[in-house]
């Protein structure tokens, strides 16, 4: 007996047989048992999913010599010449060959015969949206009012090319993809059936590969079969038809996670060493972040999927949130669009793999601008909550603890130790005014307390009596630029005397020793370029004062990743008035 594919010997026979379609089926058999035949179908739905089956499955249970009946016999003549194609009342026509108003003139001059042995006479077309507008036009008159023994049955791939006027006088029955759970099920019966050991995961993958076409699952299937040698498994799959596979997605995707770009890369080429395609690559990793992005997001089903879940690691559908996904998603469904115009495709994919590696920090520029705003916020109030997975494991600052931890220099002390040699400095208040007296007092840290603004590290005095206050951080800086109003009266409130405050900035880490009282009268000079006017509006950072080379407390123990997001807030922020 010559060999029959799998596909046609599966072909339903039976309307229950049909898989997928329940409305369809419950539809025809309740017509057919009501007596309530109509003179023309349509049958339209993806490719593979039943719909020539479901004609010939309708023209014998109309001409079935027990008919019309929804259970045909499948033995009489009239079954059995249905079945074959060899029935002389049941017509199946392709409407790509047969597209011009000739043919259509052919058919309306049949219609006018009976049927020779049958009780109706059946035309098929396949494919009709083929056929031309001239041979639409032809037709319509006579689906619209055809001799009561003549039924007509249209399938199509593509129901939005059949004219309106067609589809008004027809019953529509839109075909459904078929599940992938009802696939891999008749696949593993036609393996049972065939003798054939299979493996659950290989028929997942032949039902996810046919897309919910049942024909393409079958025709996938028996290919598989000629080459696995009576055991059909998924490695077998993968090196023959040169596959990428979930497990070596899942080990290029950790080397990007864990910045190995050159790793990455490496496995990359070892598939493409091993025959699989550029093409097929991209596809698999479009098909990957698609199935990440749809986790994320809370669907689970396999048939949505097209994965099983677990086949992804917990730490890759934790690592990037929908942002990313959808940017990697993307970049790979572009990728697949350009490589055809590309010089070298390789060198396209090599470089969407290395861009993986920065996948973490990729984010659109309204996420940029609200996250900036957001964390300028939290510093200013005194906080940082990361929005960014990448940040959630560094510790949240708390930069209102700064003060406390500012007074370990002590700089009010240092000149203490050095006042015994300087000694008669202290005779010059006795010879001014007693009102001058008490405002040279020279306060220091703990006395001013909650006076100071937030992120001073170190206070000085000026010979003018002009107290100096030092930042170490910009953004501080810039904050207290900003209410440099606010911060005098506090500070004046504090000490009860006319105290002149001047702000100065200075990124030096160095603890050099503070400079001895008599070095002070070298300051003057550079007093006009740190001297702040009252309603200050700086264009350019002030000129440090001596107090700069005094010791520089820190603010808090920030982390040198935490001090490079301050230092590119500040980036985004410097200039502005806000």
């Amino acid at each position: 007996m010559a060999y029959e594919v799998t596909a046609t010997r599966k072909r339903p026979q039976r309307f229950e047989d049909l898989v997928g379609q329940e409305f369809v089926v419950s539809t025809l058999r309740n017509a057919i048992e009501q007596c309530r035949i109509a003179h023309a179908y349509l049958f339209s739905g993806p490719r593979g999913v039943g719909k020539t089956t479901s004609a010939r499955l309708l023209a014998k249970a109309l001409n079935c010599v027990n008919g019309p009946t929804a259970e045909p016999c499948g033995e009489c003549d009239n079954c059995r010449g249905i079945a074959k194609g060899s029935s002389l009342d049941v017509i199946e026509i392709d409407g790509a060959s047969n597209t011009g108003v000739n043919d259509v003139r052919v058919i309306k001059e049949e219609v006018l015969f009976p049927p020779t042995s049958s009780r109706y006479k059946i035309y098929i077309i396949d494919e009709v949206h083929m056929l031309s507008q001239s041979a639409f036009n032809a037709l319509l008159k006579t689906i619209e009012e055809p001799p009561e023994y003549v039924v007509f049955i249209f399938a199509t791939t593509e129901t939005q090319k059949v004219p309106a006027t067609i589809r008004s006088r027809c019953q529509q029955f839109n075909f459904q993809l078929i599940p992938l759970e009802t696939i891999k099920s008749l696949l593993a019966q036609a393996a049972s059936e065939m003798g054939i050991e299979a493996e659950d995961e290989a028929l997942f993958w032949i039902a996810k590969e046919s897309t919910g076409s049942m024909r393409d699952a079958y025709t996938l299937f028996d290919q598989v079969v000629a080459f696995s040698a009576g055991k059909i498994t998924l490695a077998k799959i993968r090196e023959k038809l040169g596959l990428v596979g979930i497990d070596r997605m899942n080990e290029i995707m950790h080397a990007a996670l864990e910045k190995k770009g050159a790793e990455a890369i490496a496995k990359v080429n070892t598939l493409l060493s091993r025959g699989v395609s550029i093409e097929q690559i991209i596809k698999d990793f479009t098909d990957y972040f698609r199935s990440i992005l749809l986790i994320r997001k809370g669907v689970k089903s396999e048939n949505v999927l097209g994965e099983q879940v677990s086949a992804f690691p917990a730490d890759i559908l934790g690592a990037y949130n929908e942002e990313q996904l959808e940017a990697a998603l993307d970049m790979f469904l572009t990728l697949y669009r350009d490589i055809r115009y590309s010089l070298n495709p390789r060198f396209e994919l090599e470089l969407a793999i290395s861009r993986l590696s920065r996948l973490r920090y990729v984010a659109s520029t309204a996420t940029v601008i609200e996250q900036l705003a957001r964390l300028k916020n939290d510093l200013v109030s005194g906080t940082i909550s990361p929005l960014n997975p990448v940040l959630a494991e560094i510790p949240t600052v708390a930069p209102e603890a700064a003060p406390a931890a500012a007074p370990a220099p002590e700089p009010a002390p240092a000149p203490a130790q050095e006042e015994t040699p300087a000694v008669p400095v202290e005779e010059a208040p006795a010879e001014t005014a007693p009102q001058a007296e008490e405002s040279s007092r020279r306060w220091s840290m703990e006395d001013l307390g909650d006076a100071l603004p937030q992120g001073t590290v170190s206070i000085d005095y000026l010979d003018n009596n002009s107290l100096v206050l030092v930042f170490s951080q910009k953004l501080f800086y810039q904050v207290a630029l900003r209410d440099i109003d606010t911060i005098r009266k506090a500070i004046k409130d504090k000490t009860a005397s006319d105290i002149n405050v001047i702000l100065s900035f200075s990124d030096s880490q160095d603890a050099a020793p503070a400079s001895p009282a008599p070095e002070a009268p070298a300051a003057p000079a550079p007093e006009p370029k740190q001297e702040i006017p009252a309603e200050p509006a700086p264009q350019k950072e002030p000129v440090p004062t001596p107090c700069a080379t005094k010791p520089v407390a820190q603010t808090s123990s920030m982390s040198d990743e935490q001090k490079n997001l301050i230092n590119d807030l500040i980036l985004c922020f410097d200039g502005r008035e806000e």
